[in-house]
């Protein structure tokens, strides 16, 4: 959140100022009793009123007229950071309106040049599973994961199974019940649970009925994000317990690439054809929120044995 001017609360008997001589107080000033006390304000709401109520960029108009070239690359590039810098802040600047993430800066290769196999045929479910973790991820960080890019990126391969866990879904069930189960653990479950995690569902599909062009420039934000945290980390040299972690942001990054390319090459029709069906399974999602005692492990077990895309 930006401020212009300093900002105090009165919280459970603390007075915290978050902005002194134009530069955040981090977290870490605090002492430990302020500590406790701030995260008390947290969790009661009372700092809600502080945060800035943060319009994904997909549900705004705007999304539904992304135009990218043939190649899949921006319209308009800009000459120099400045003003690459300014075609995002202001209204109205660059190829398409800078609410919306920029698409890639240079083409995208056909899939048949990145590996010499037939891609595979689940790659419309680990779509959806990244879809997902970045709605997850940009509502999470309130729109803003430039903030944290550290924390961004690994948000992203904690909450997606595909990206975070290298694994292999093979039906949009399998995929979406990863997902919401990360999301009502009790890492994540203070973010609204099982509710939170069906309007993240609807955020999928919300994005695929706008497109490839939208979809591509949602991976590209995404590859930005796990490149900057890639960035962070790089400058954090002291750390050896961030290996593990570079070694799964590299290999996201070069996941997100792919499936950018692989969606620039799908027909429009294919995007629609996906949503149905994870429109399908948010309903068998929602059937079993209704029992006496949801769980999402019941997902898990509806989905064994079915397969619900072989091909798209």
């Amino acid at each position: 959140m930006v401020c212009s001017d300093a900002f105090t609360l009165e919280a459970n008997g603390i007075h915290v100022l978050f902005l002194i001589a134009g530069g955040p107080i981090n977290y870490d000033d605090l002492s430990a009793e302020e500590k406790k006390r701030f995260q008390r304000a947290v969790a009661s709401g009372e700092l809600s009123k502080l945060i800035e109520a943060w319009d994904p960029w997909w549900l705004k108009s705007s999304a539904r007229t992304i135009s990218l070239s043939k190649e899949g690359t921006r319209l308009i590039h800009p000459l120099a950071k400045e003003e690459a810098l300014s075609s995002r802040q202001d209204d109205g600047a660059g190829d398409q309106p800078s609410e919306i993430p920029p698409g890639p800066d240079a083409p995208l290769p056909p899939v048949r040049k990145l590996i010499s196999r037939e891609p595979s045929p689940f790659l419309a479910v680990h779509l959806v599973d990244i879809i997902y973790s970045y709605c997850f991820t940009l509502r999470l960080y309130n729109g803003d994961w430039q903030s944290d890019a550290i924390g961004s990126a690994t948000v992203v391969l904690n909450v997606s199974s595909v990206l975070g866990q290298a694994s292999q879904p093979e039906t949009v069930l399998e995929a979406l019940s990863y997902c919401l189960e990360r999301t009502c653990s009790p890492e994540y479950r203070n973010m609204g649970g099982l509710q939170f995690g069906l309007g993240l569902v609807e955020d999928v599909l919300h994005i695929l009925s706008l497109g490839g062009p939208a979809l591509i420039c949602l991976l590209c934000d995404l590859q930005r994000m796990v490149q900057a945290g890639e960035e962070e980390l790089k400058a954090e040299k002291k750390r050896k317990s961030k290996t593990e972690i570079k070694s799964k942001l590299k290999l996201a990054e070069k996941k997100v690439y792919f499936i950018m390319c692989w969606v620039h090459e799908q027909p429009g029709e294919a995007w629609s054809s996906l949503a149905a069906i994870v429109r399908a399974e948010k309903s068998s999602a929602l059937d079993c929120r209704a029992g006496k005692n949801p769980q999402i492990a019941e997902l898990k077990t509806e989905s064994k044995g079915k397969v619900l895309i072989e091909e798209l």
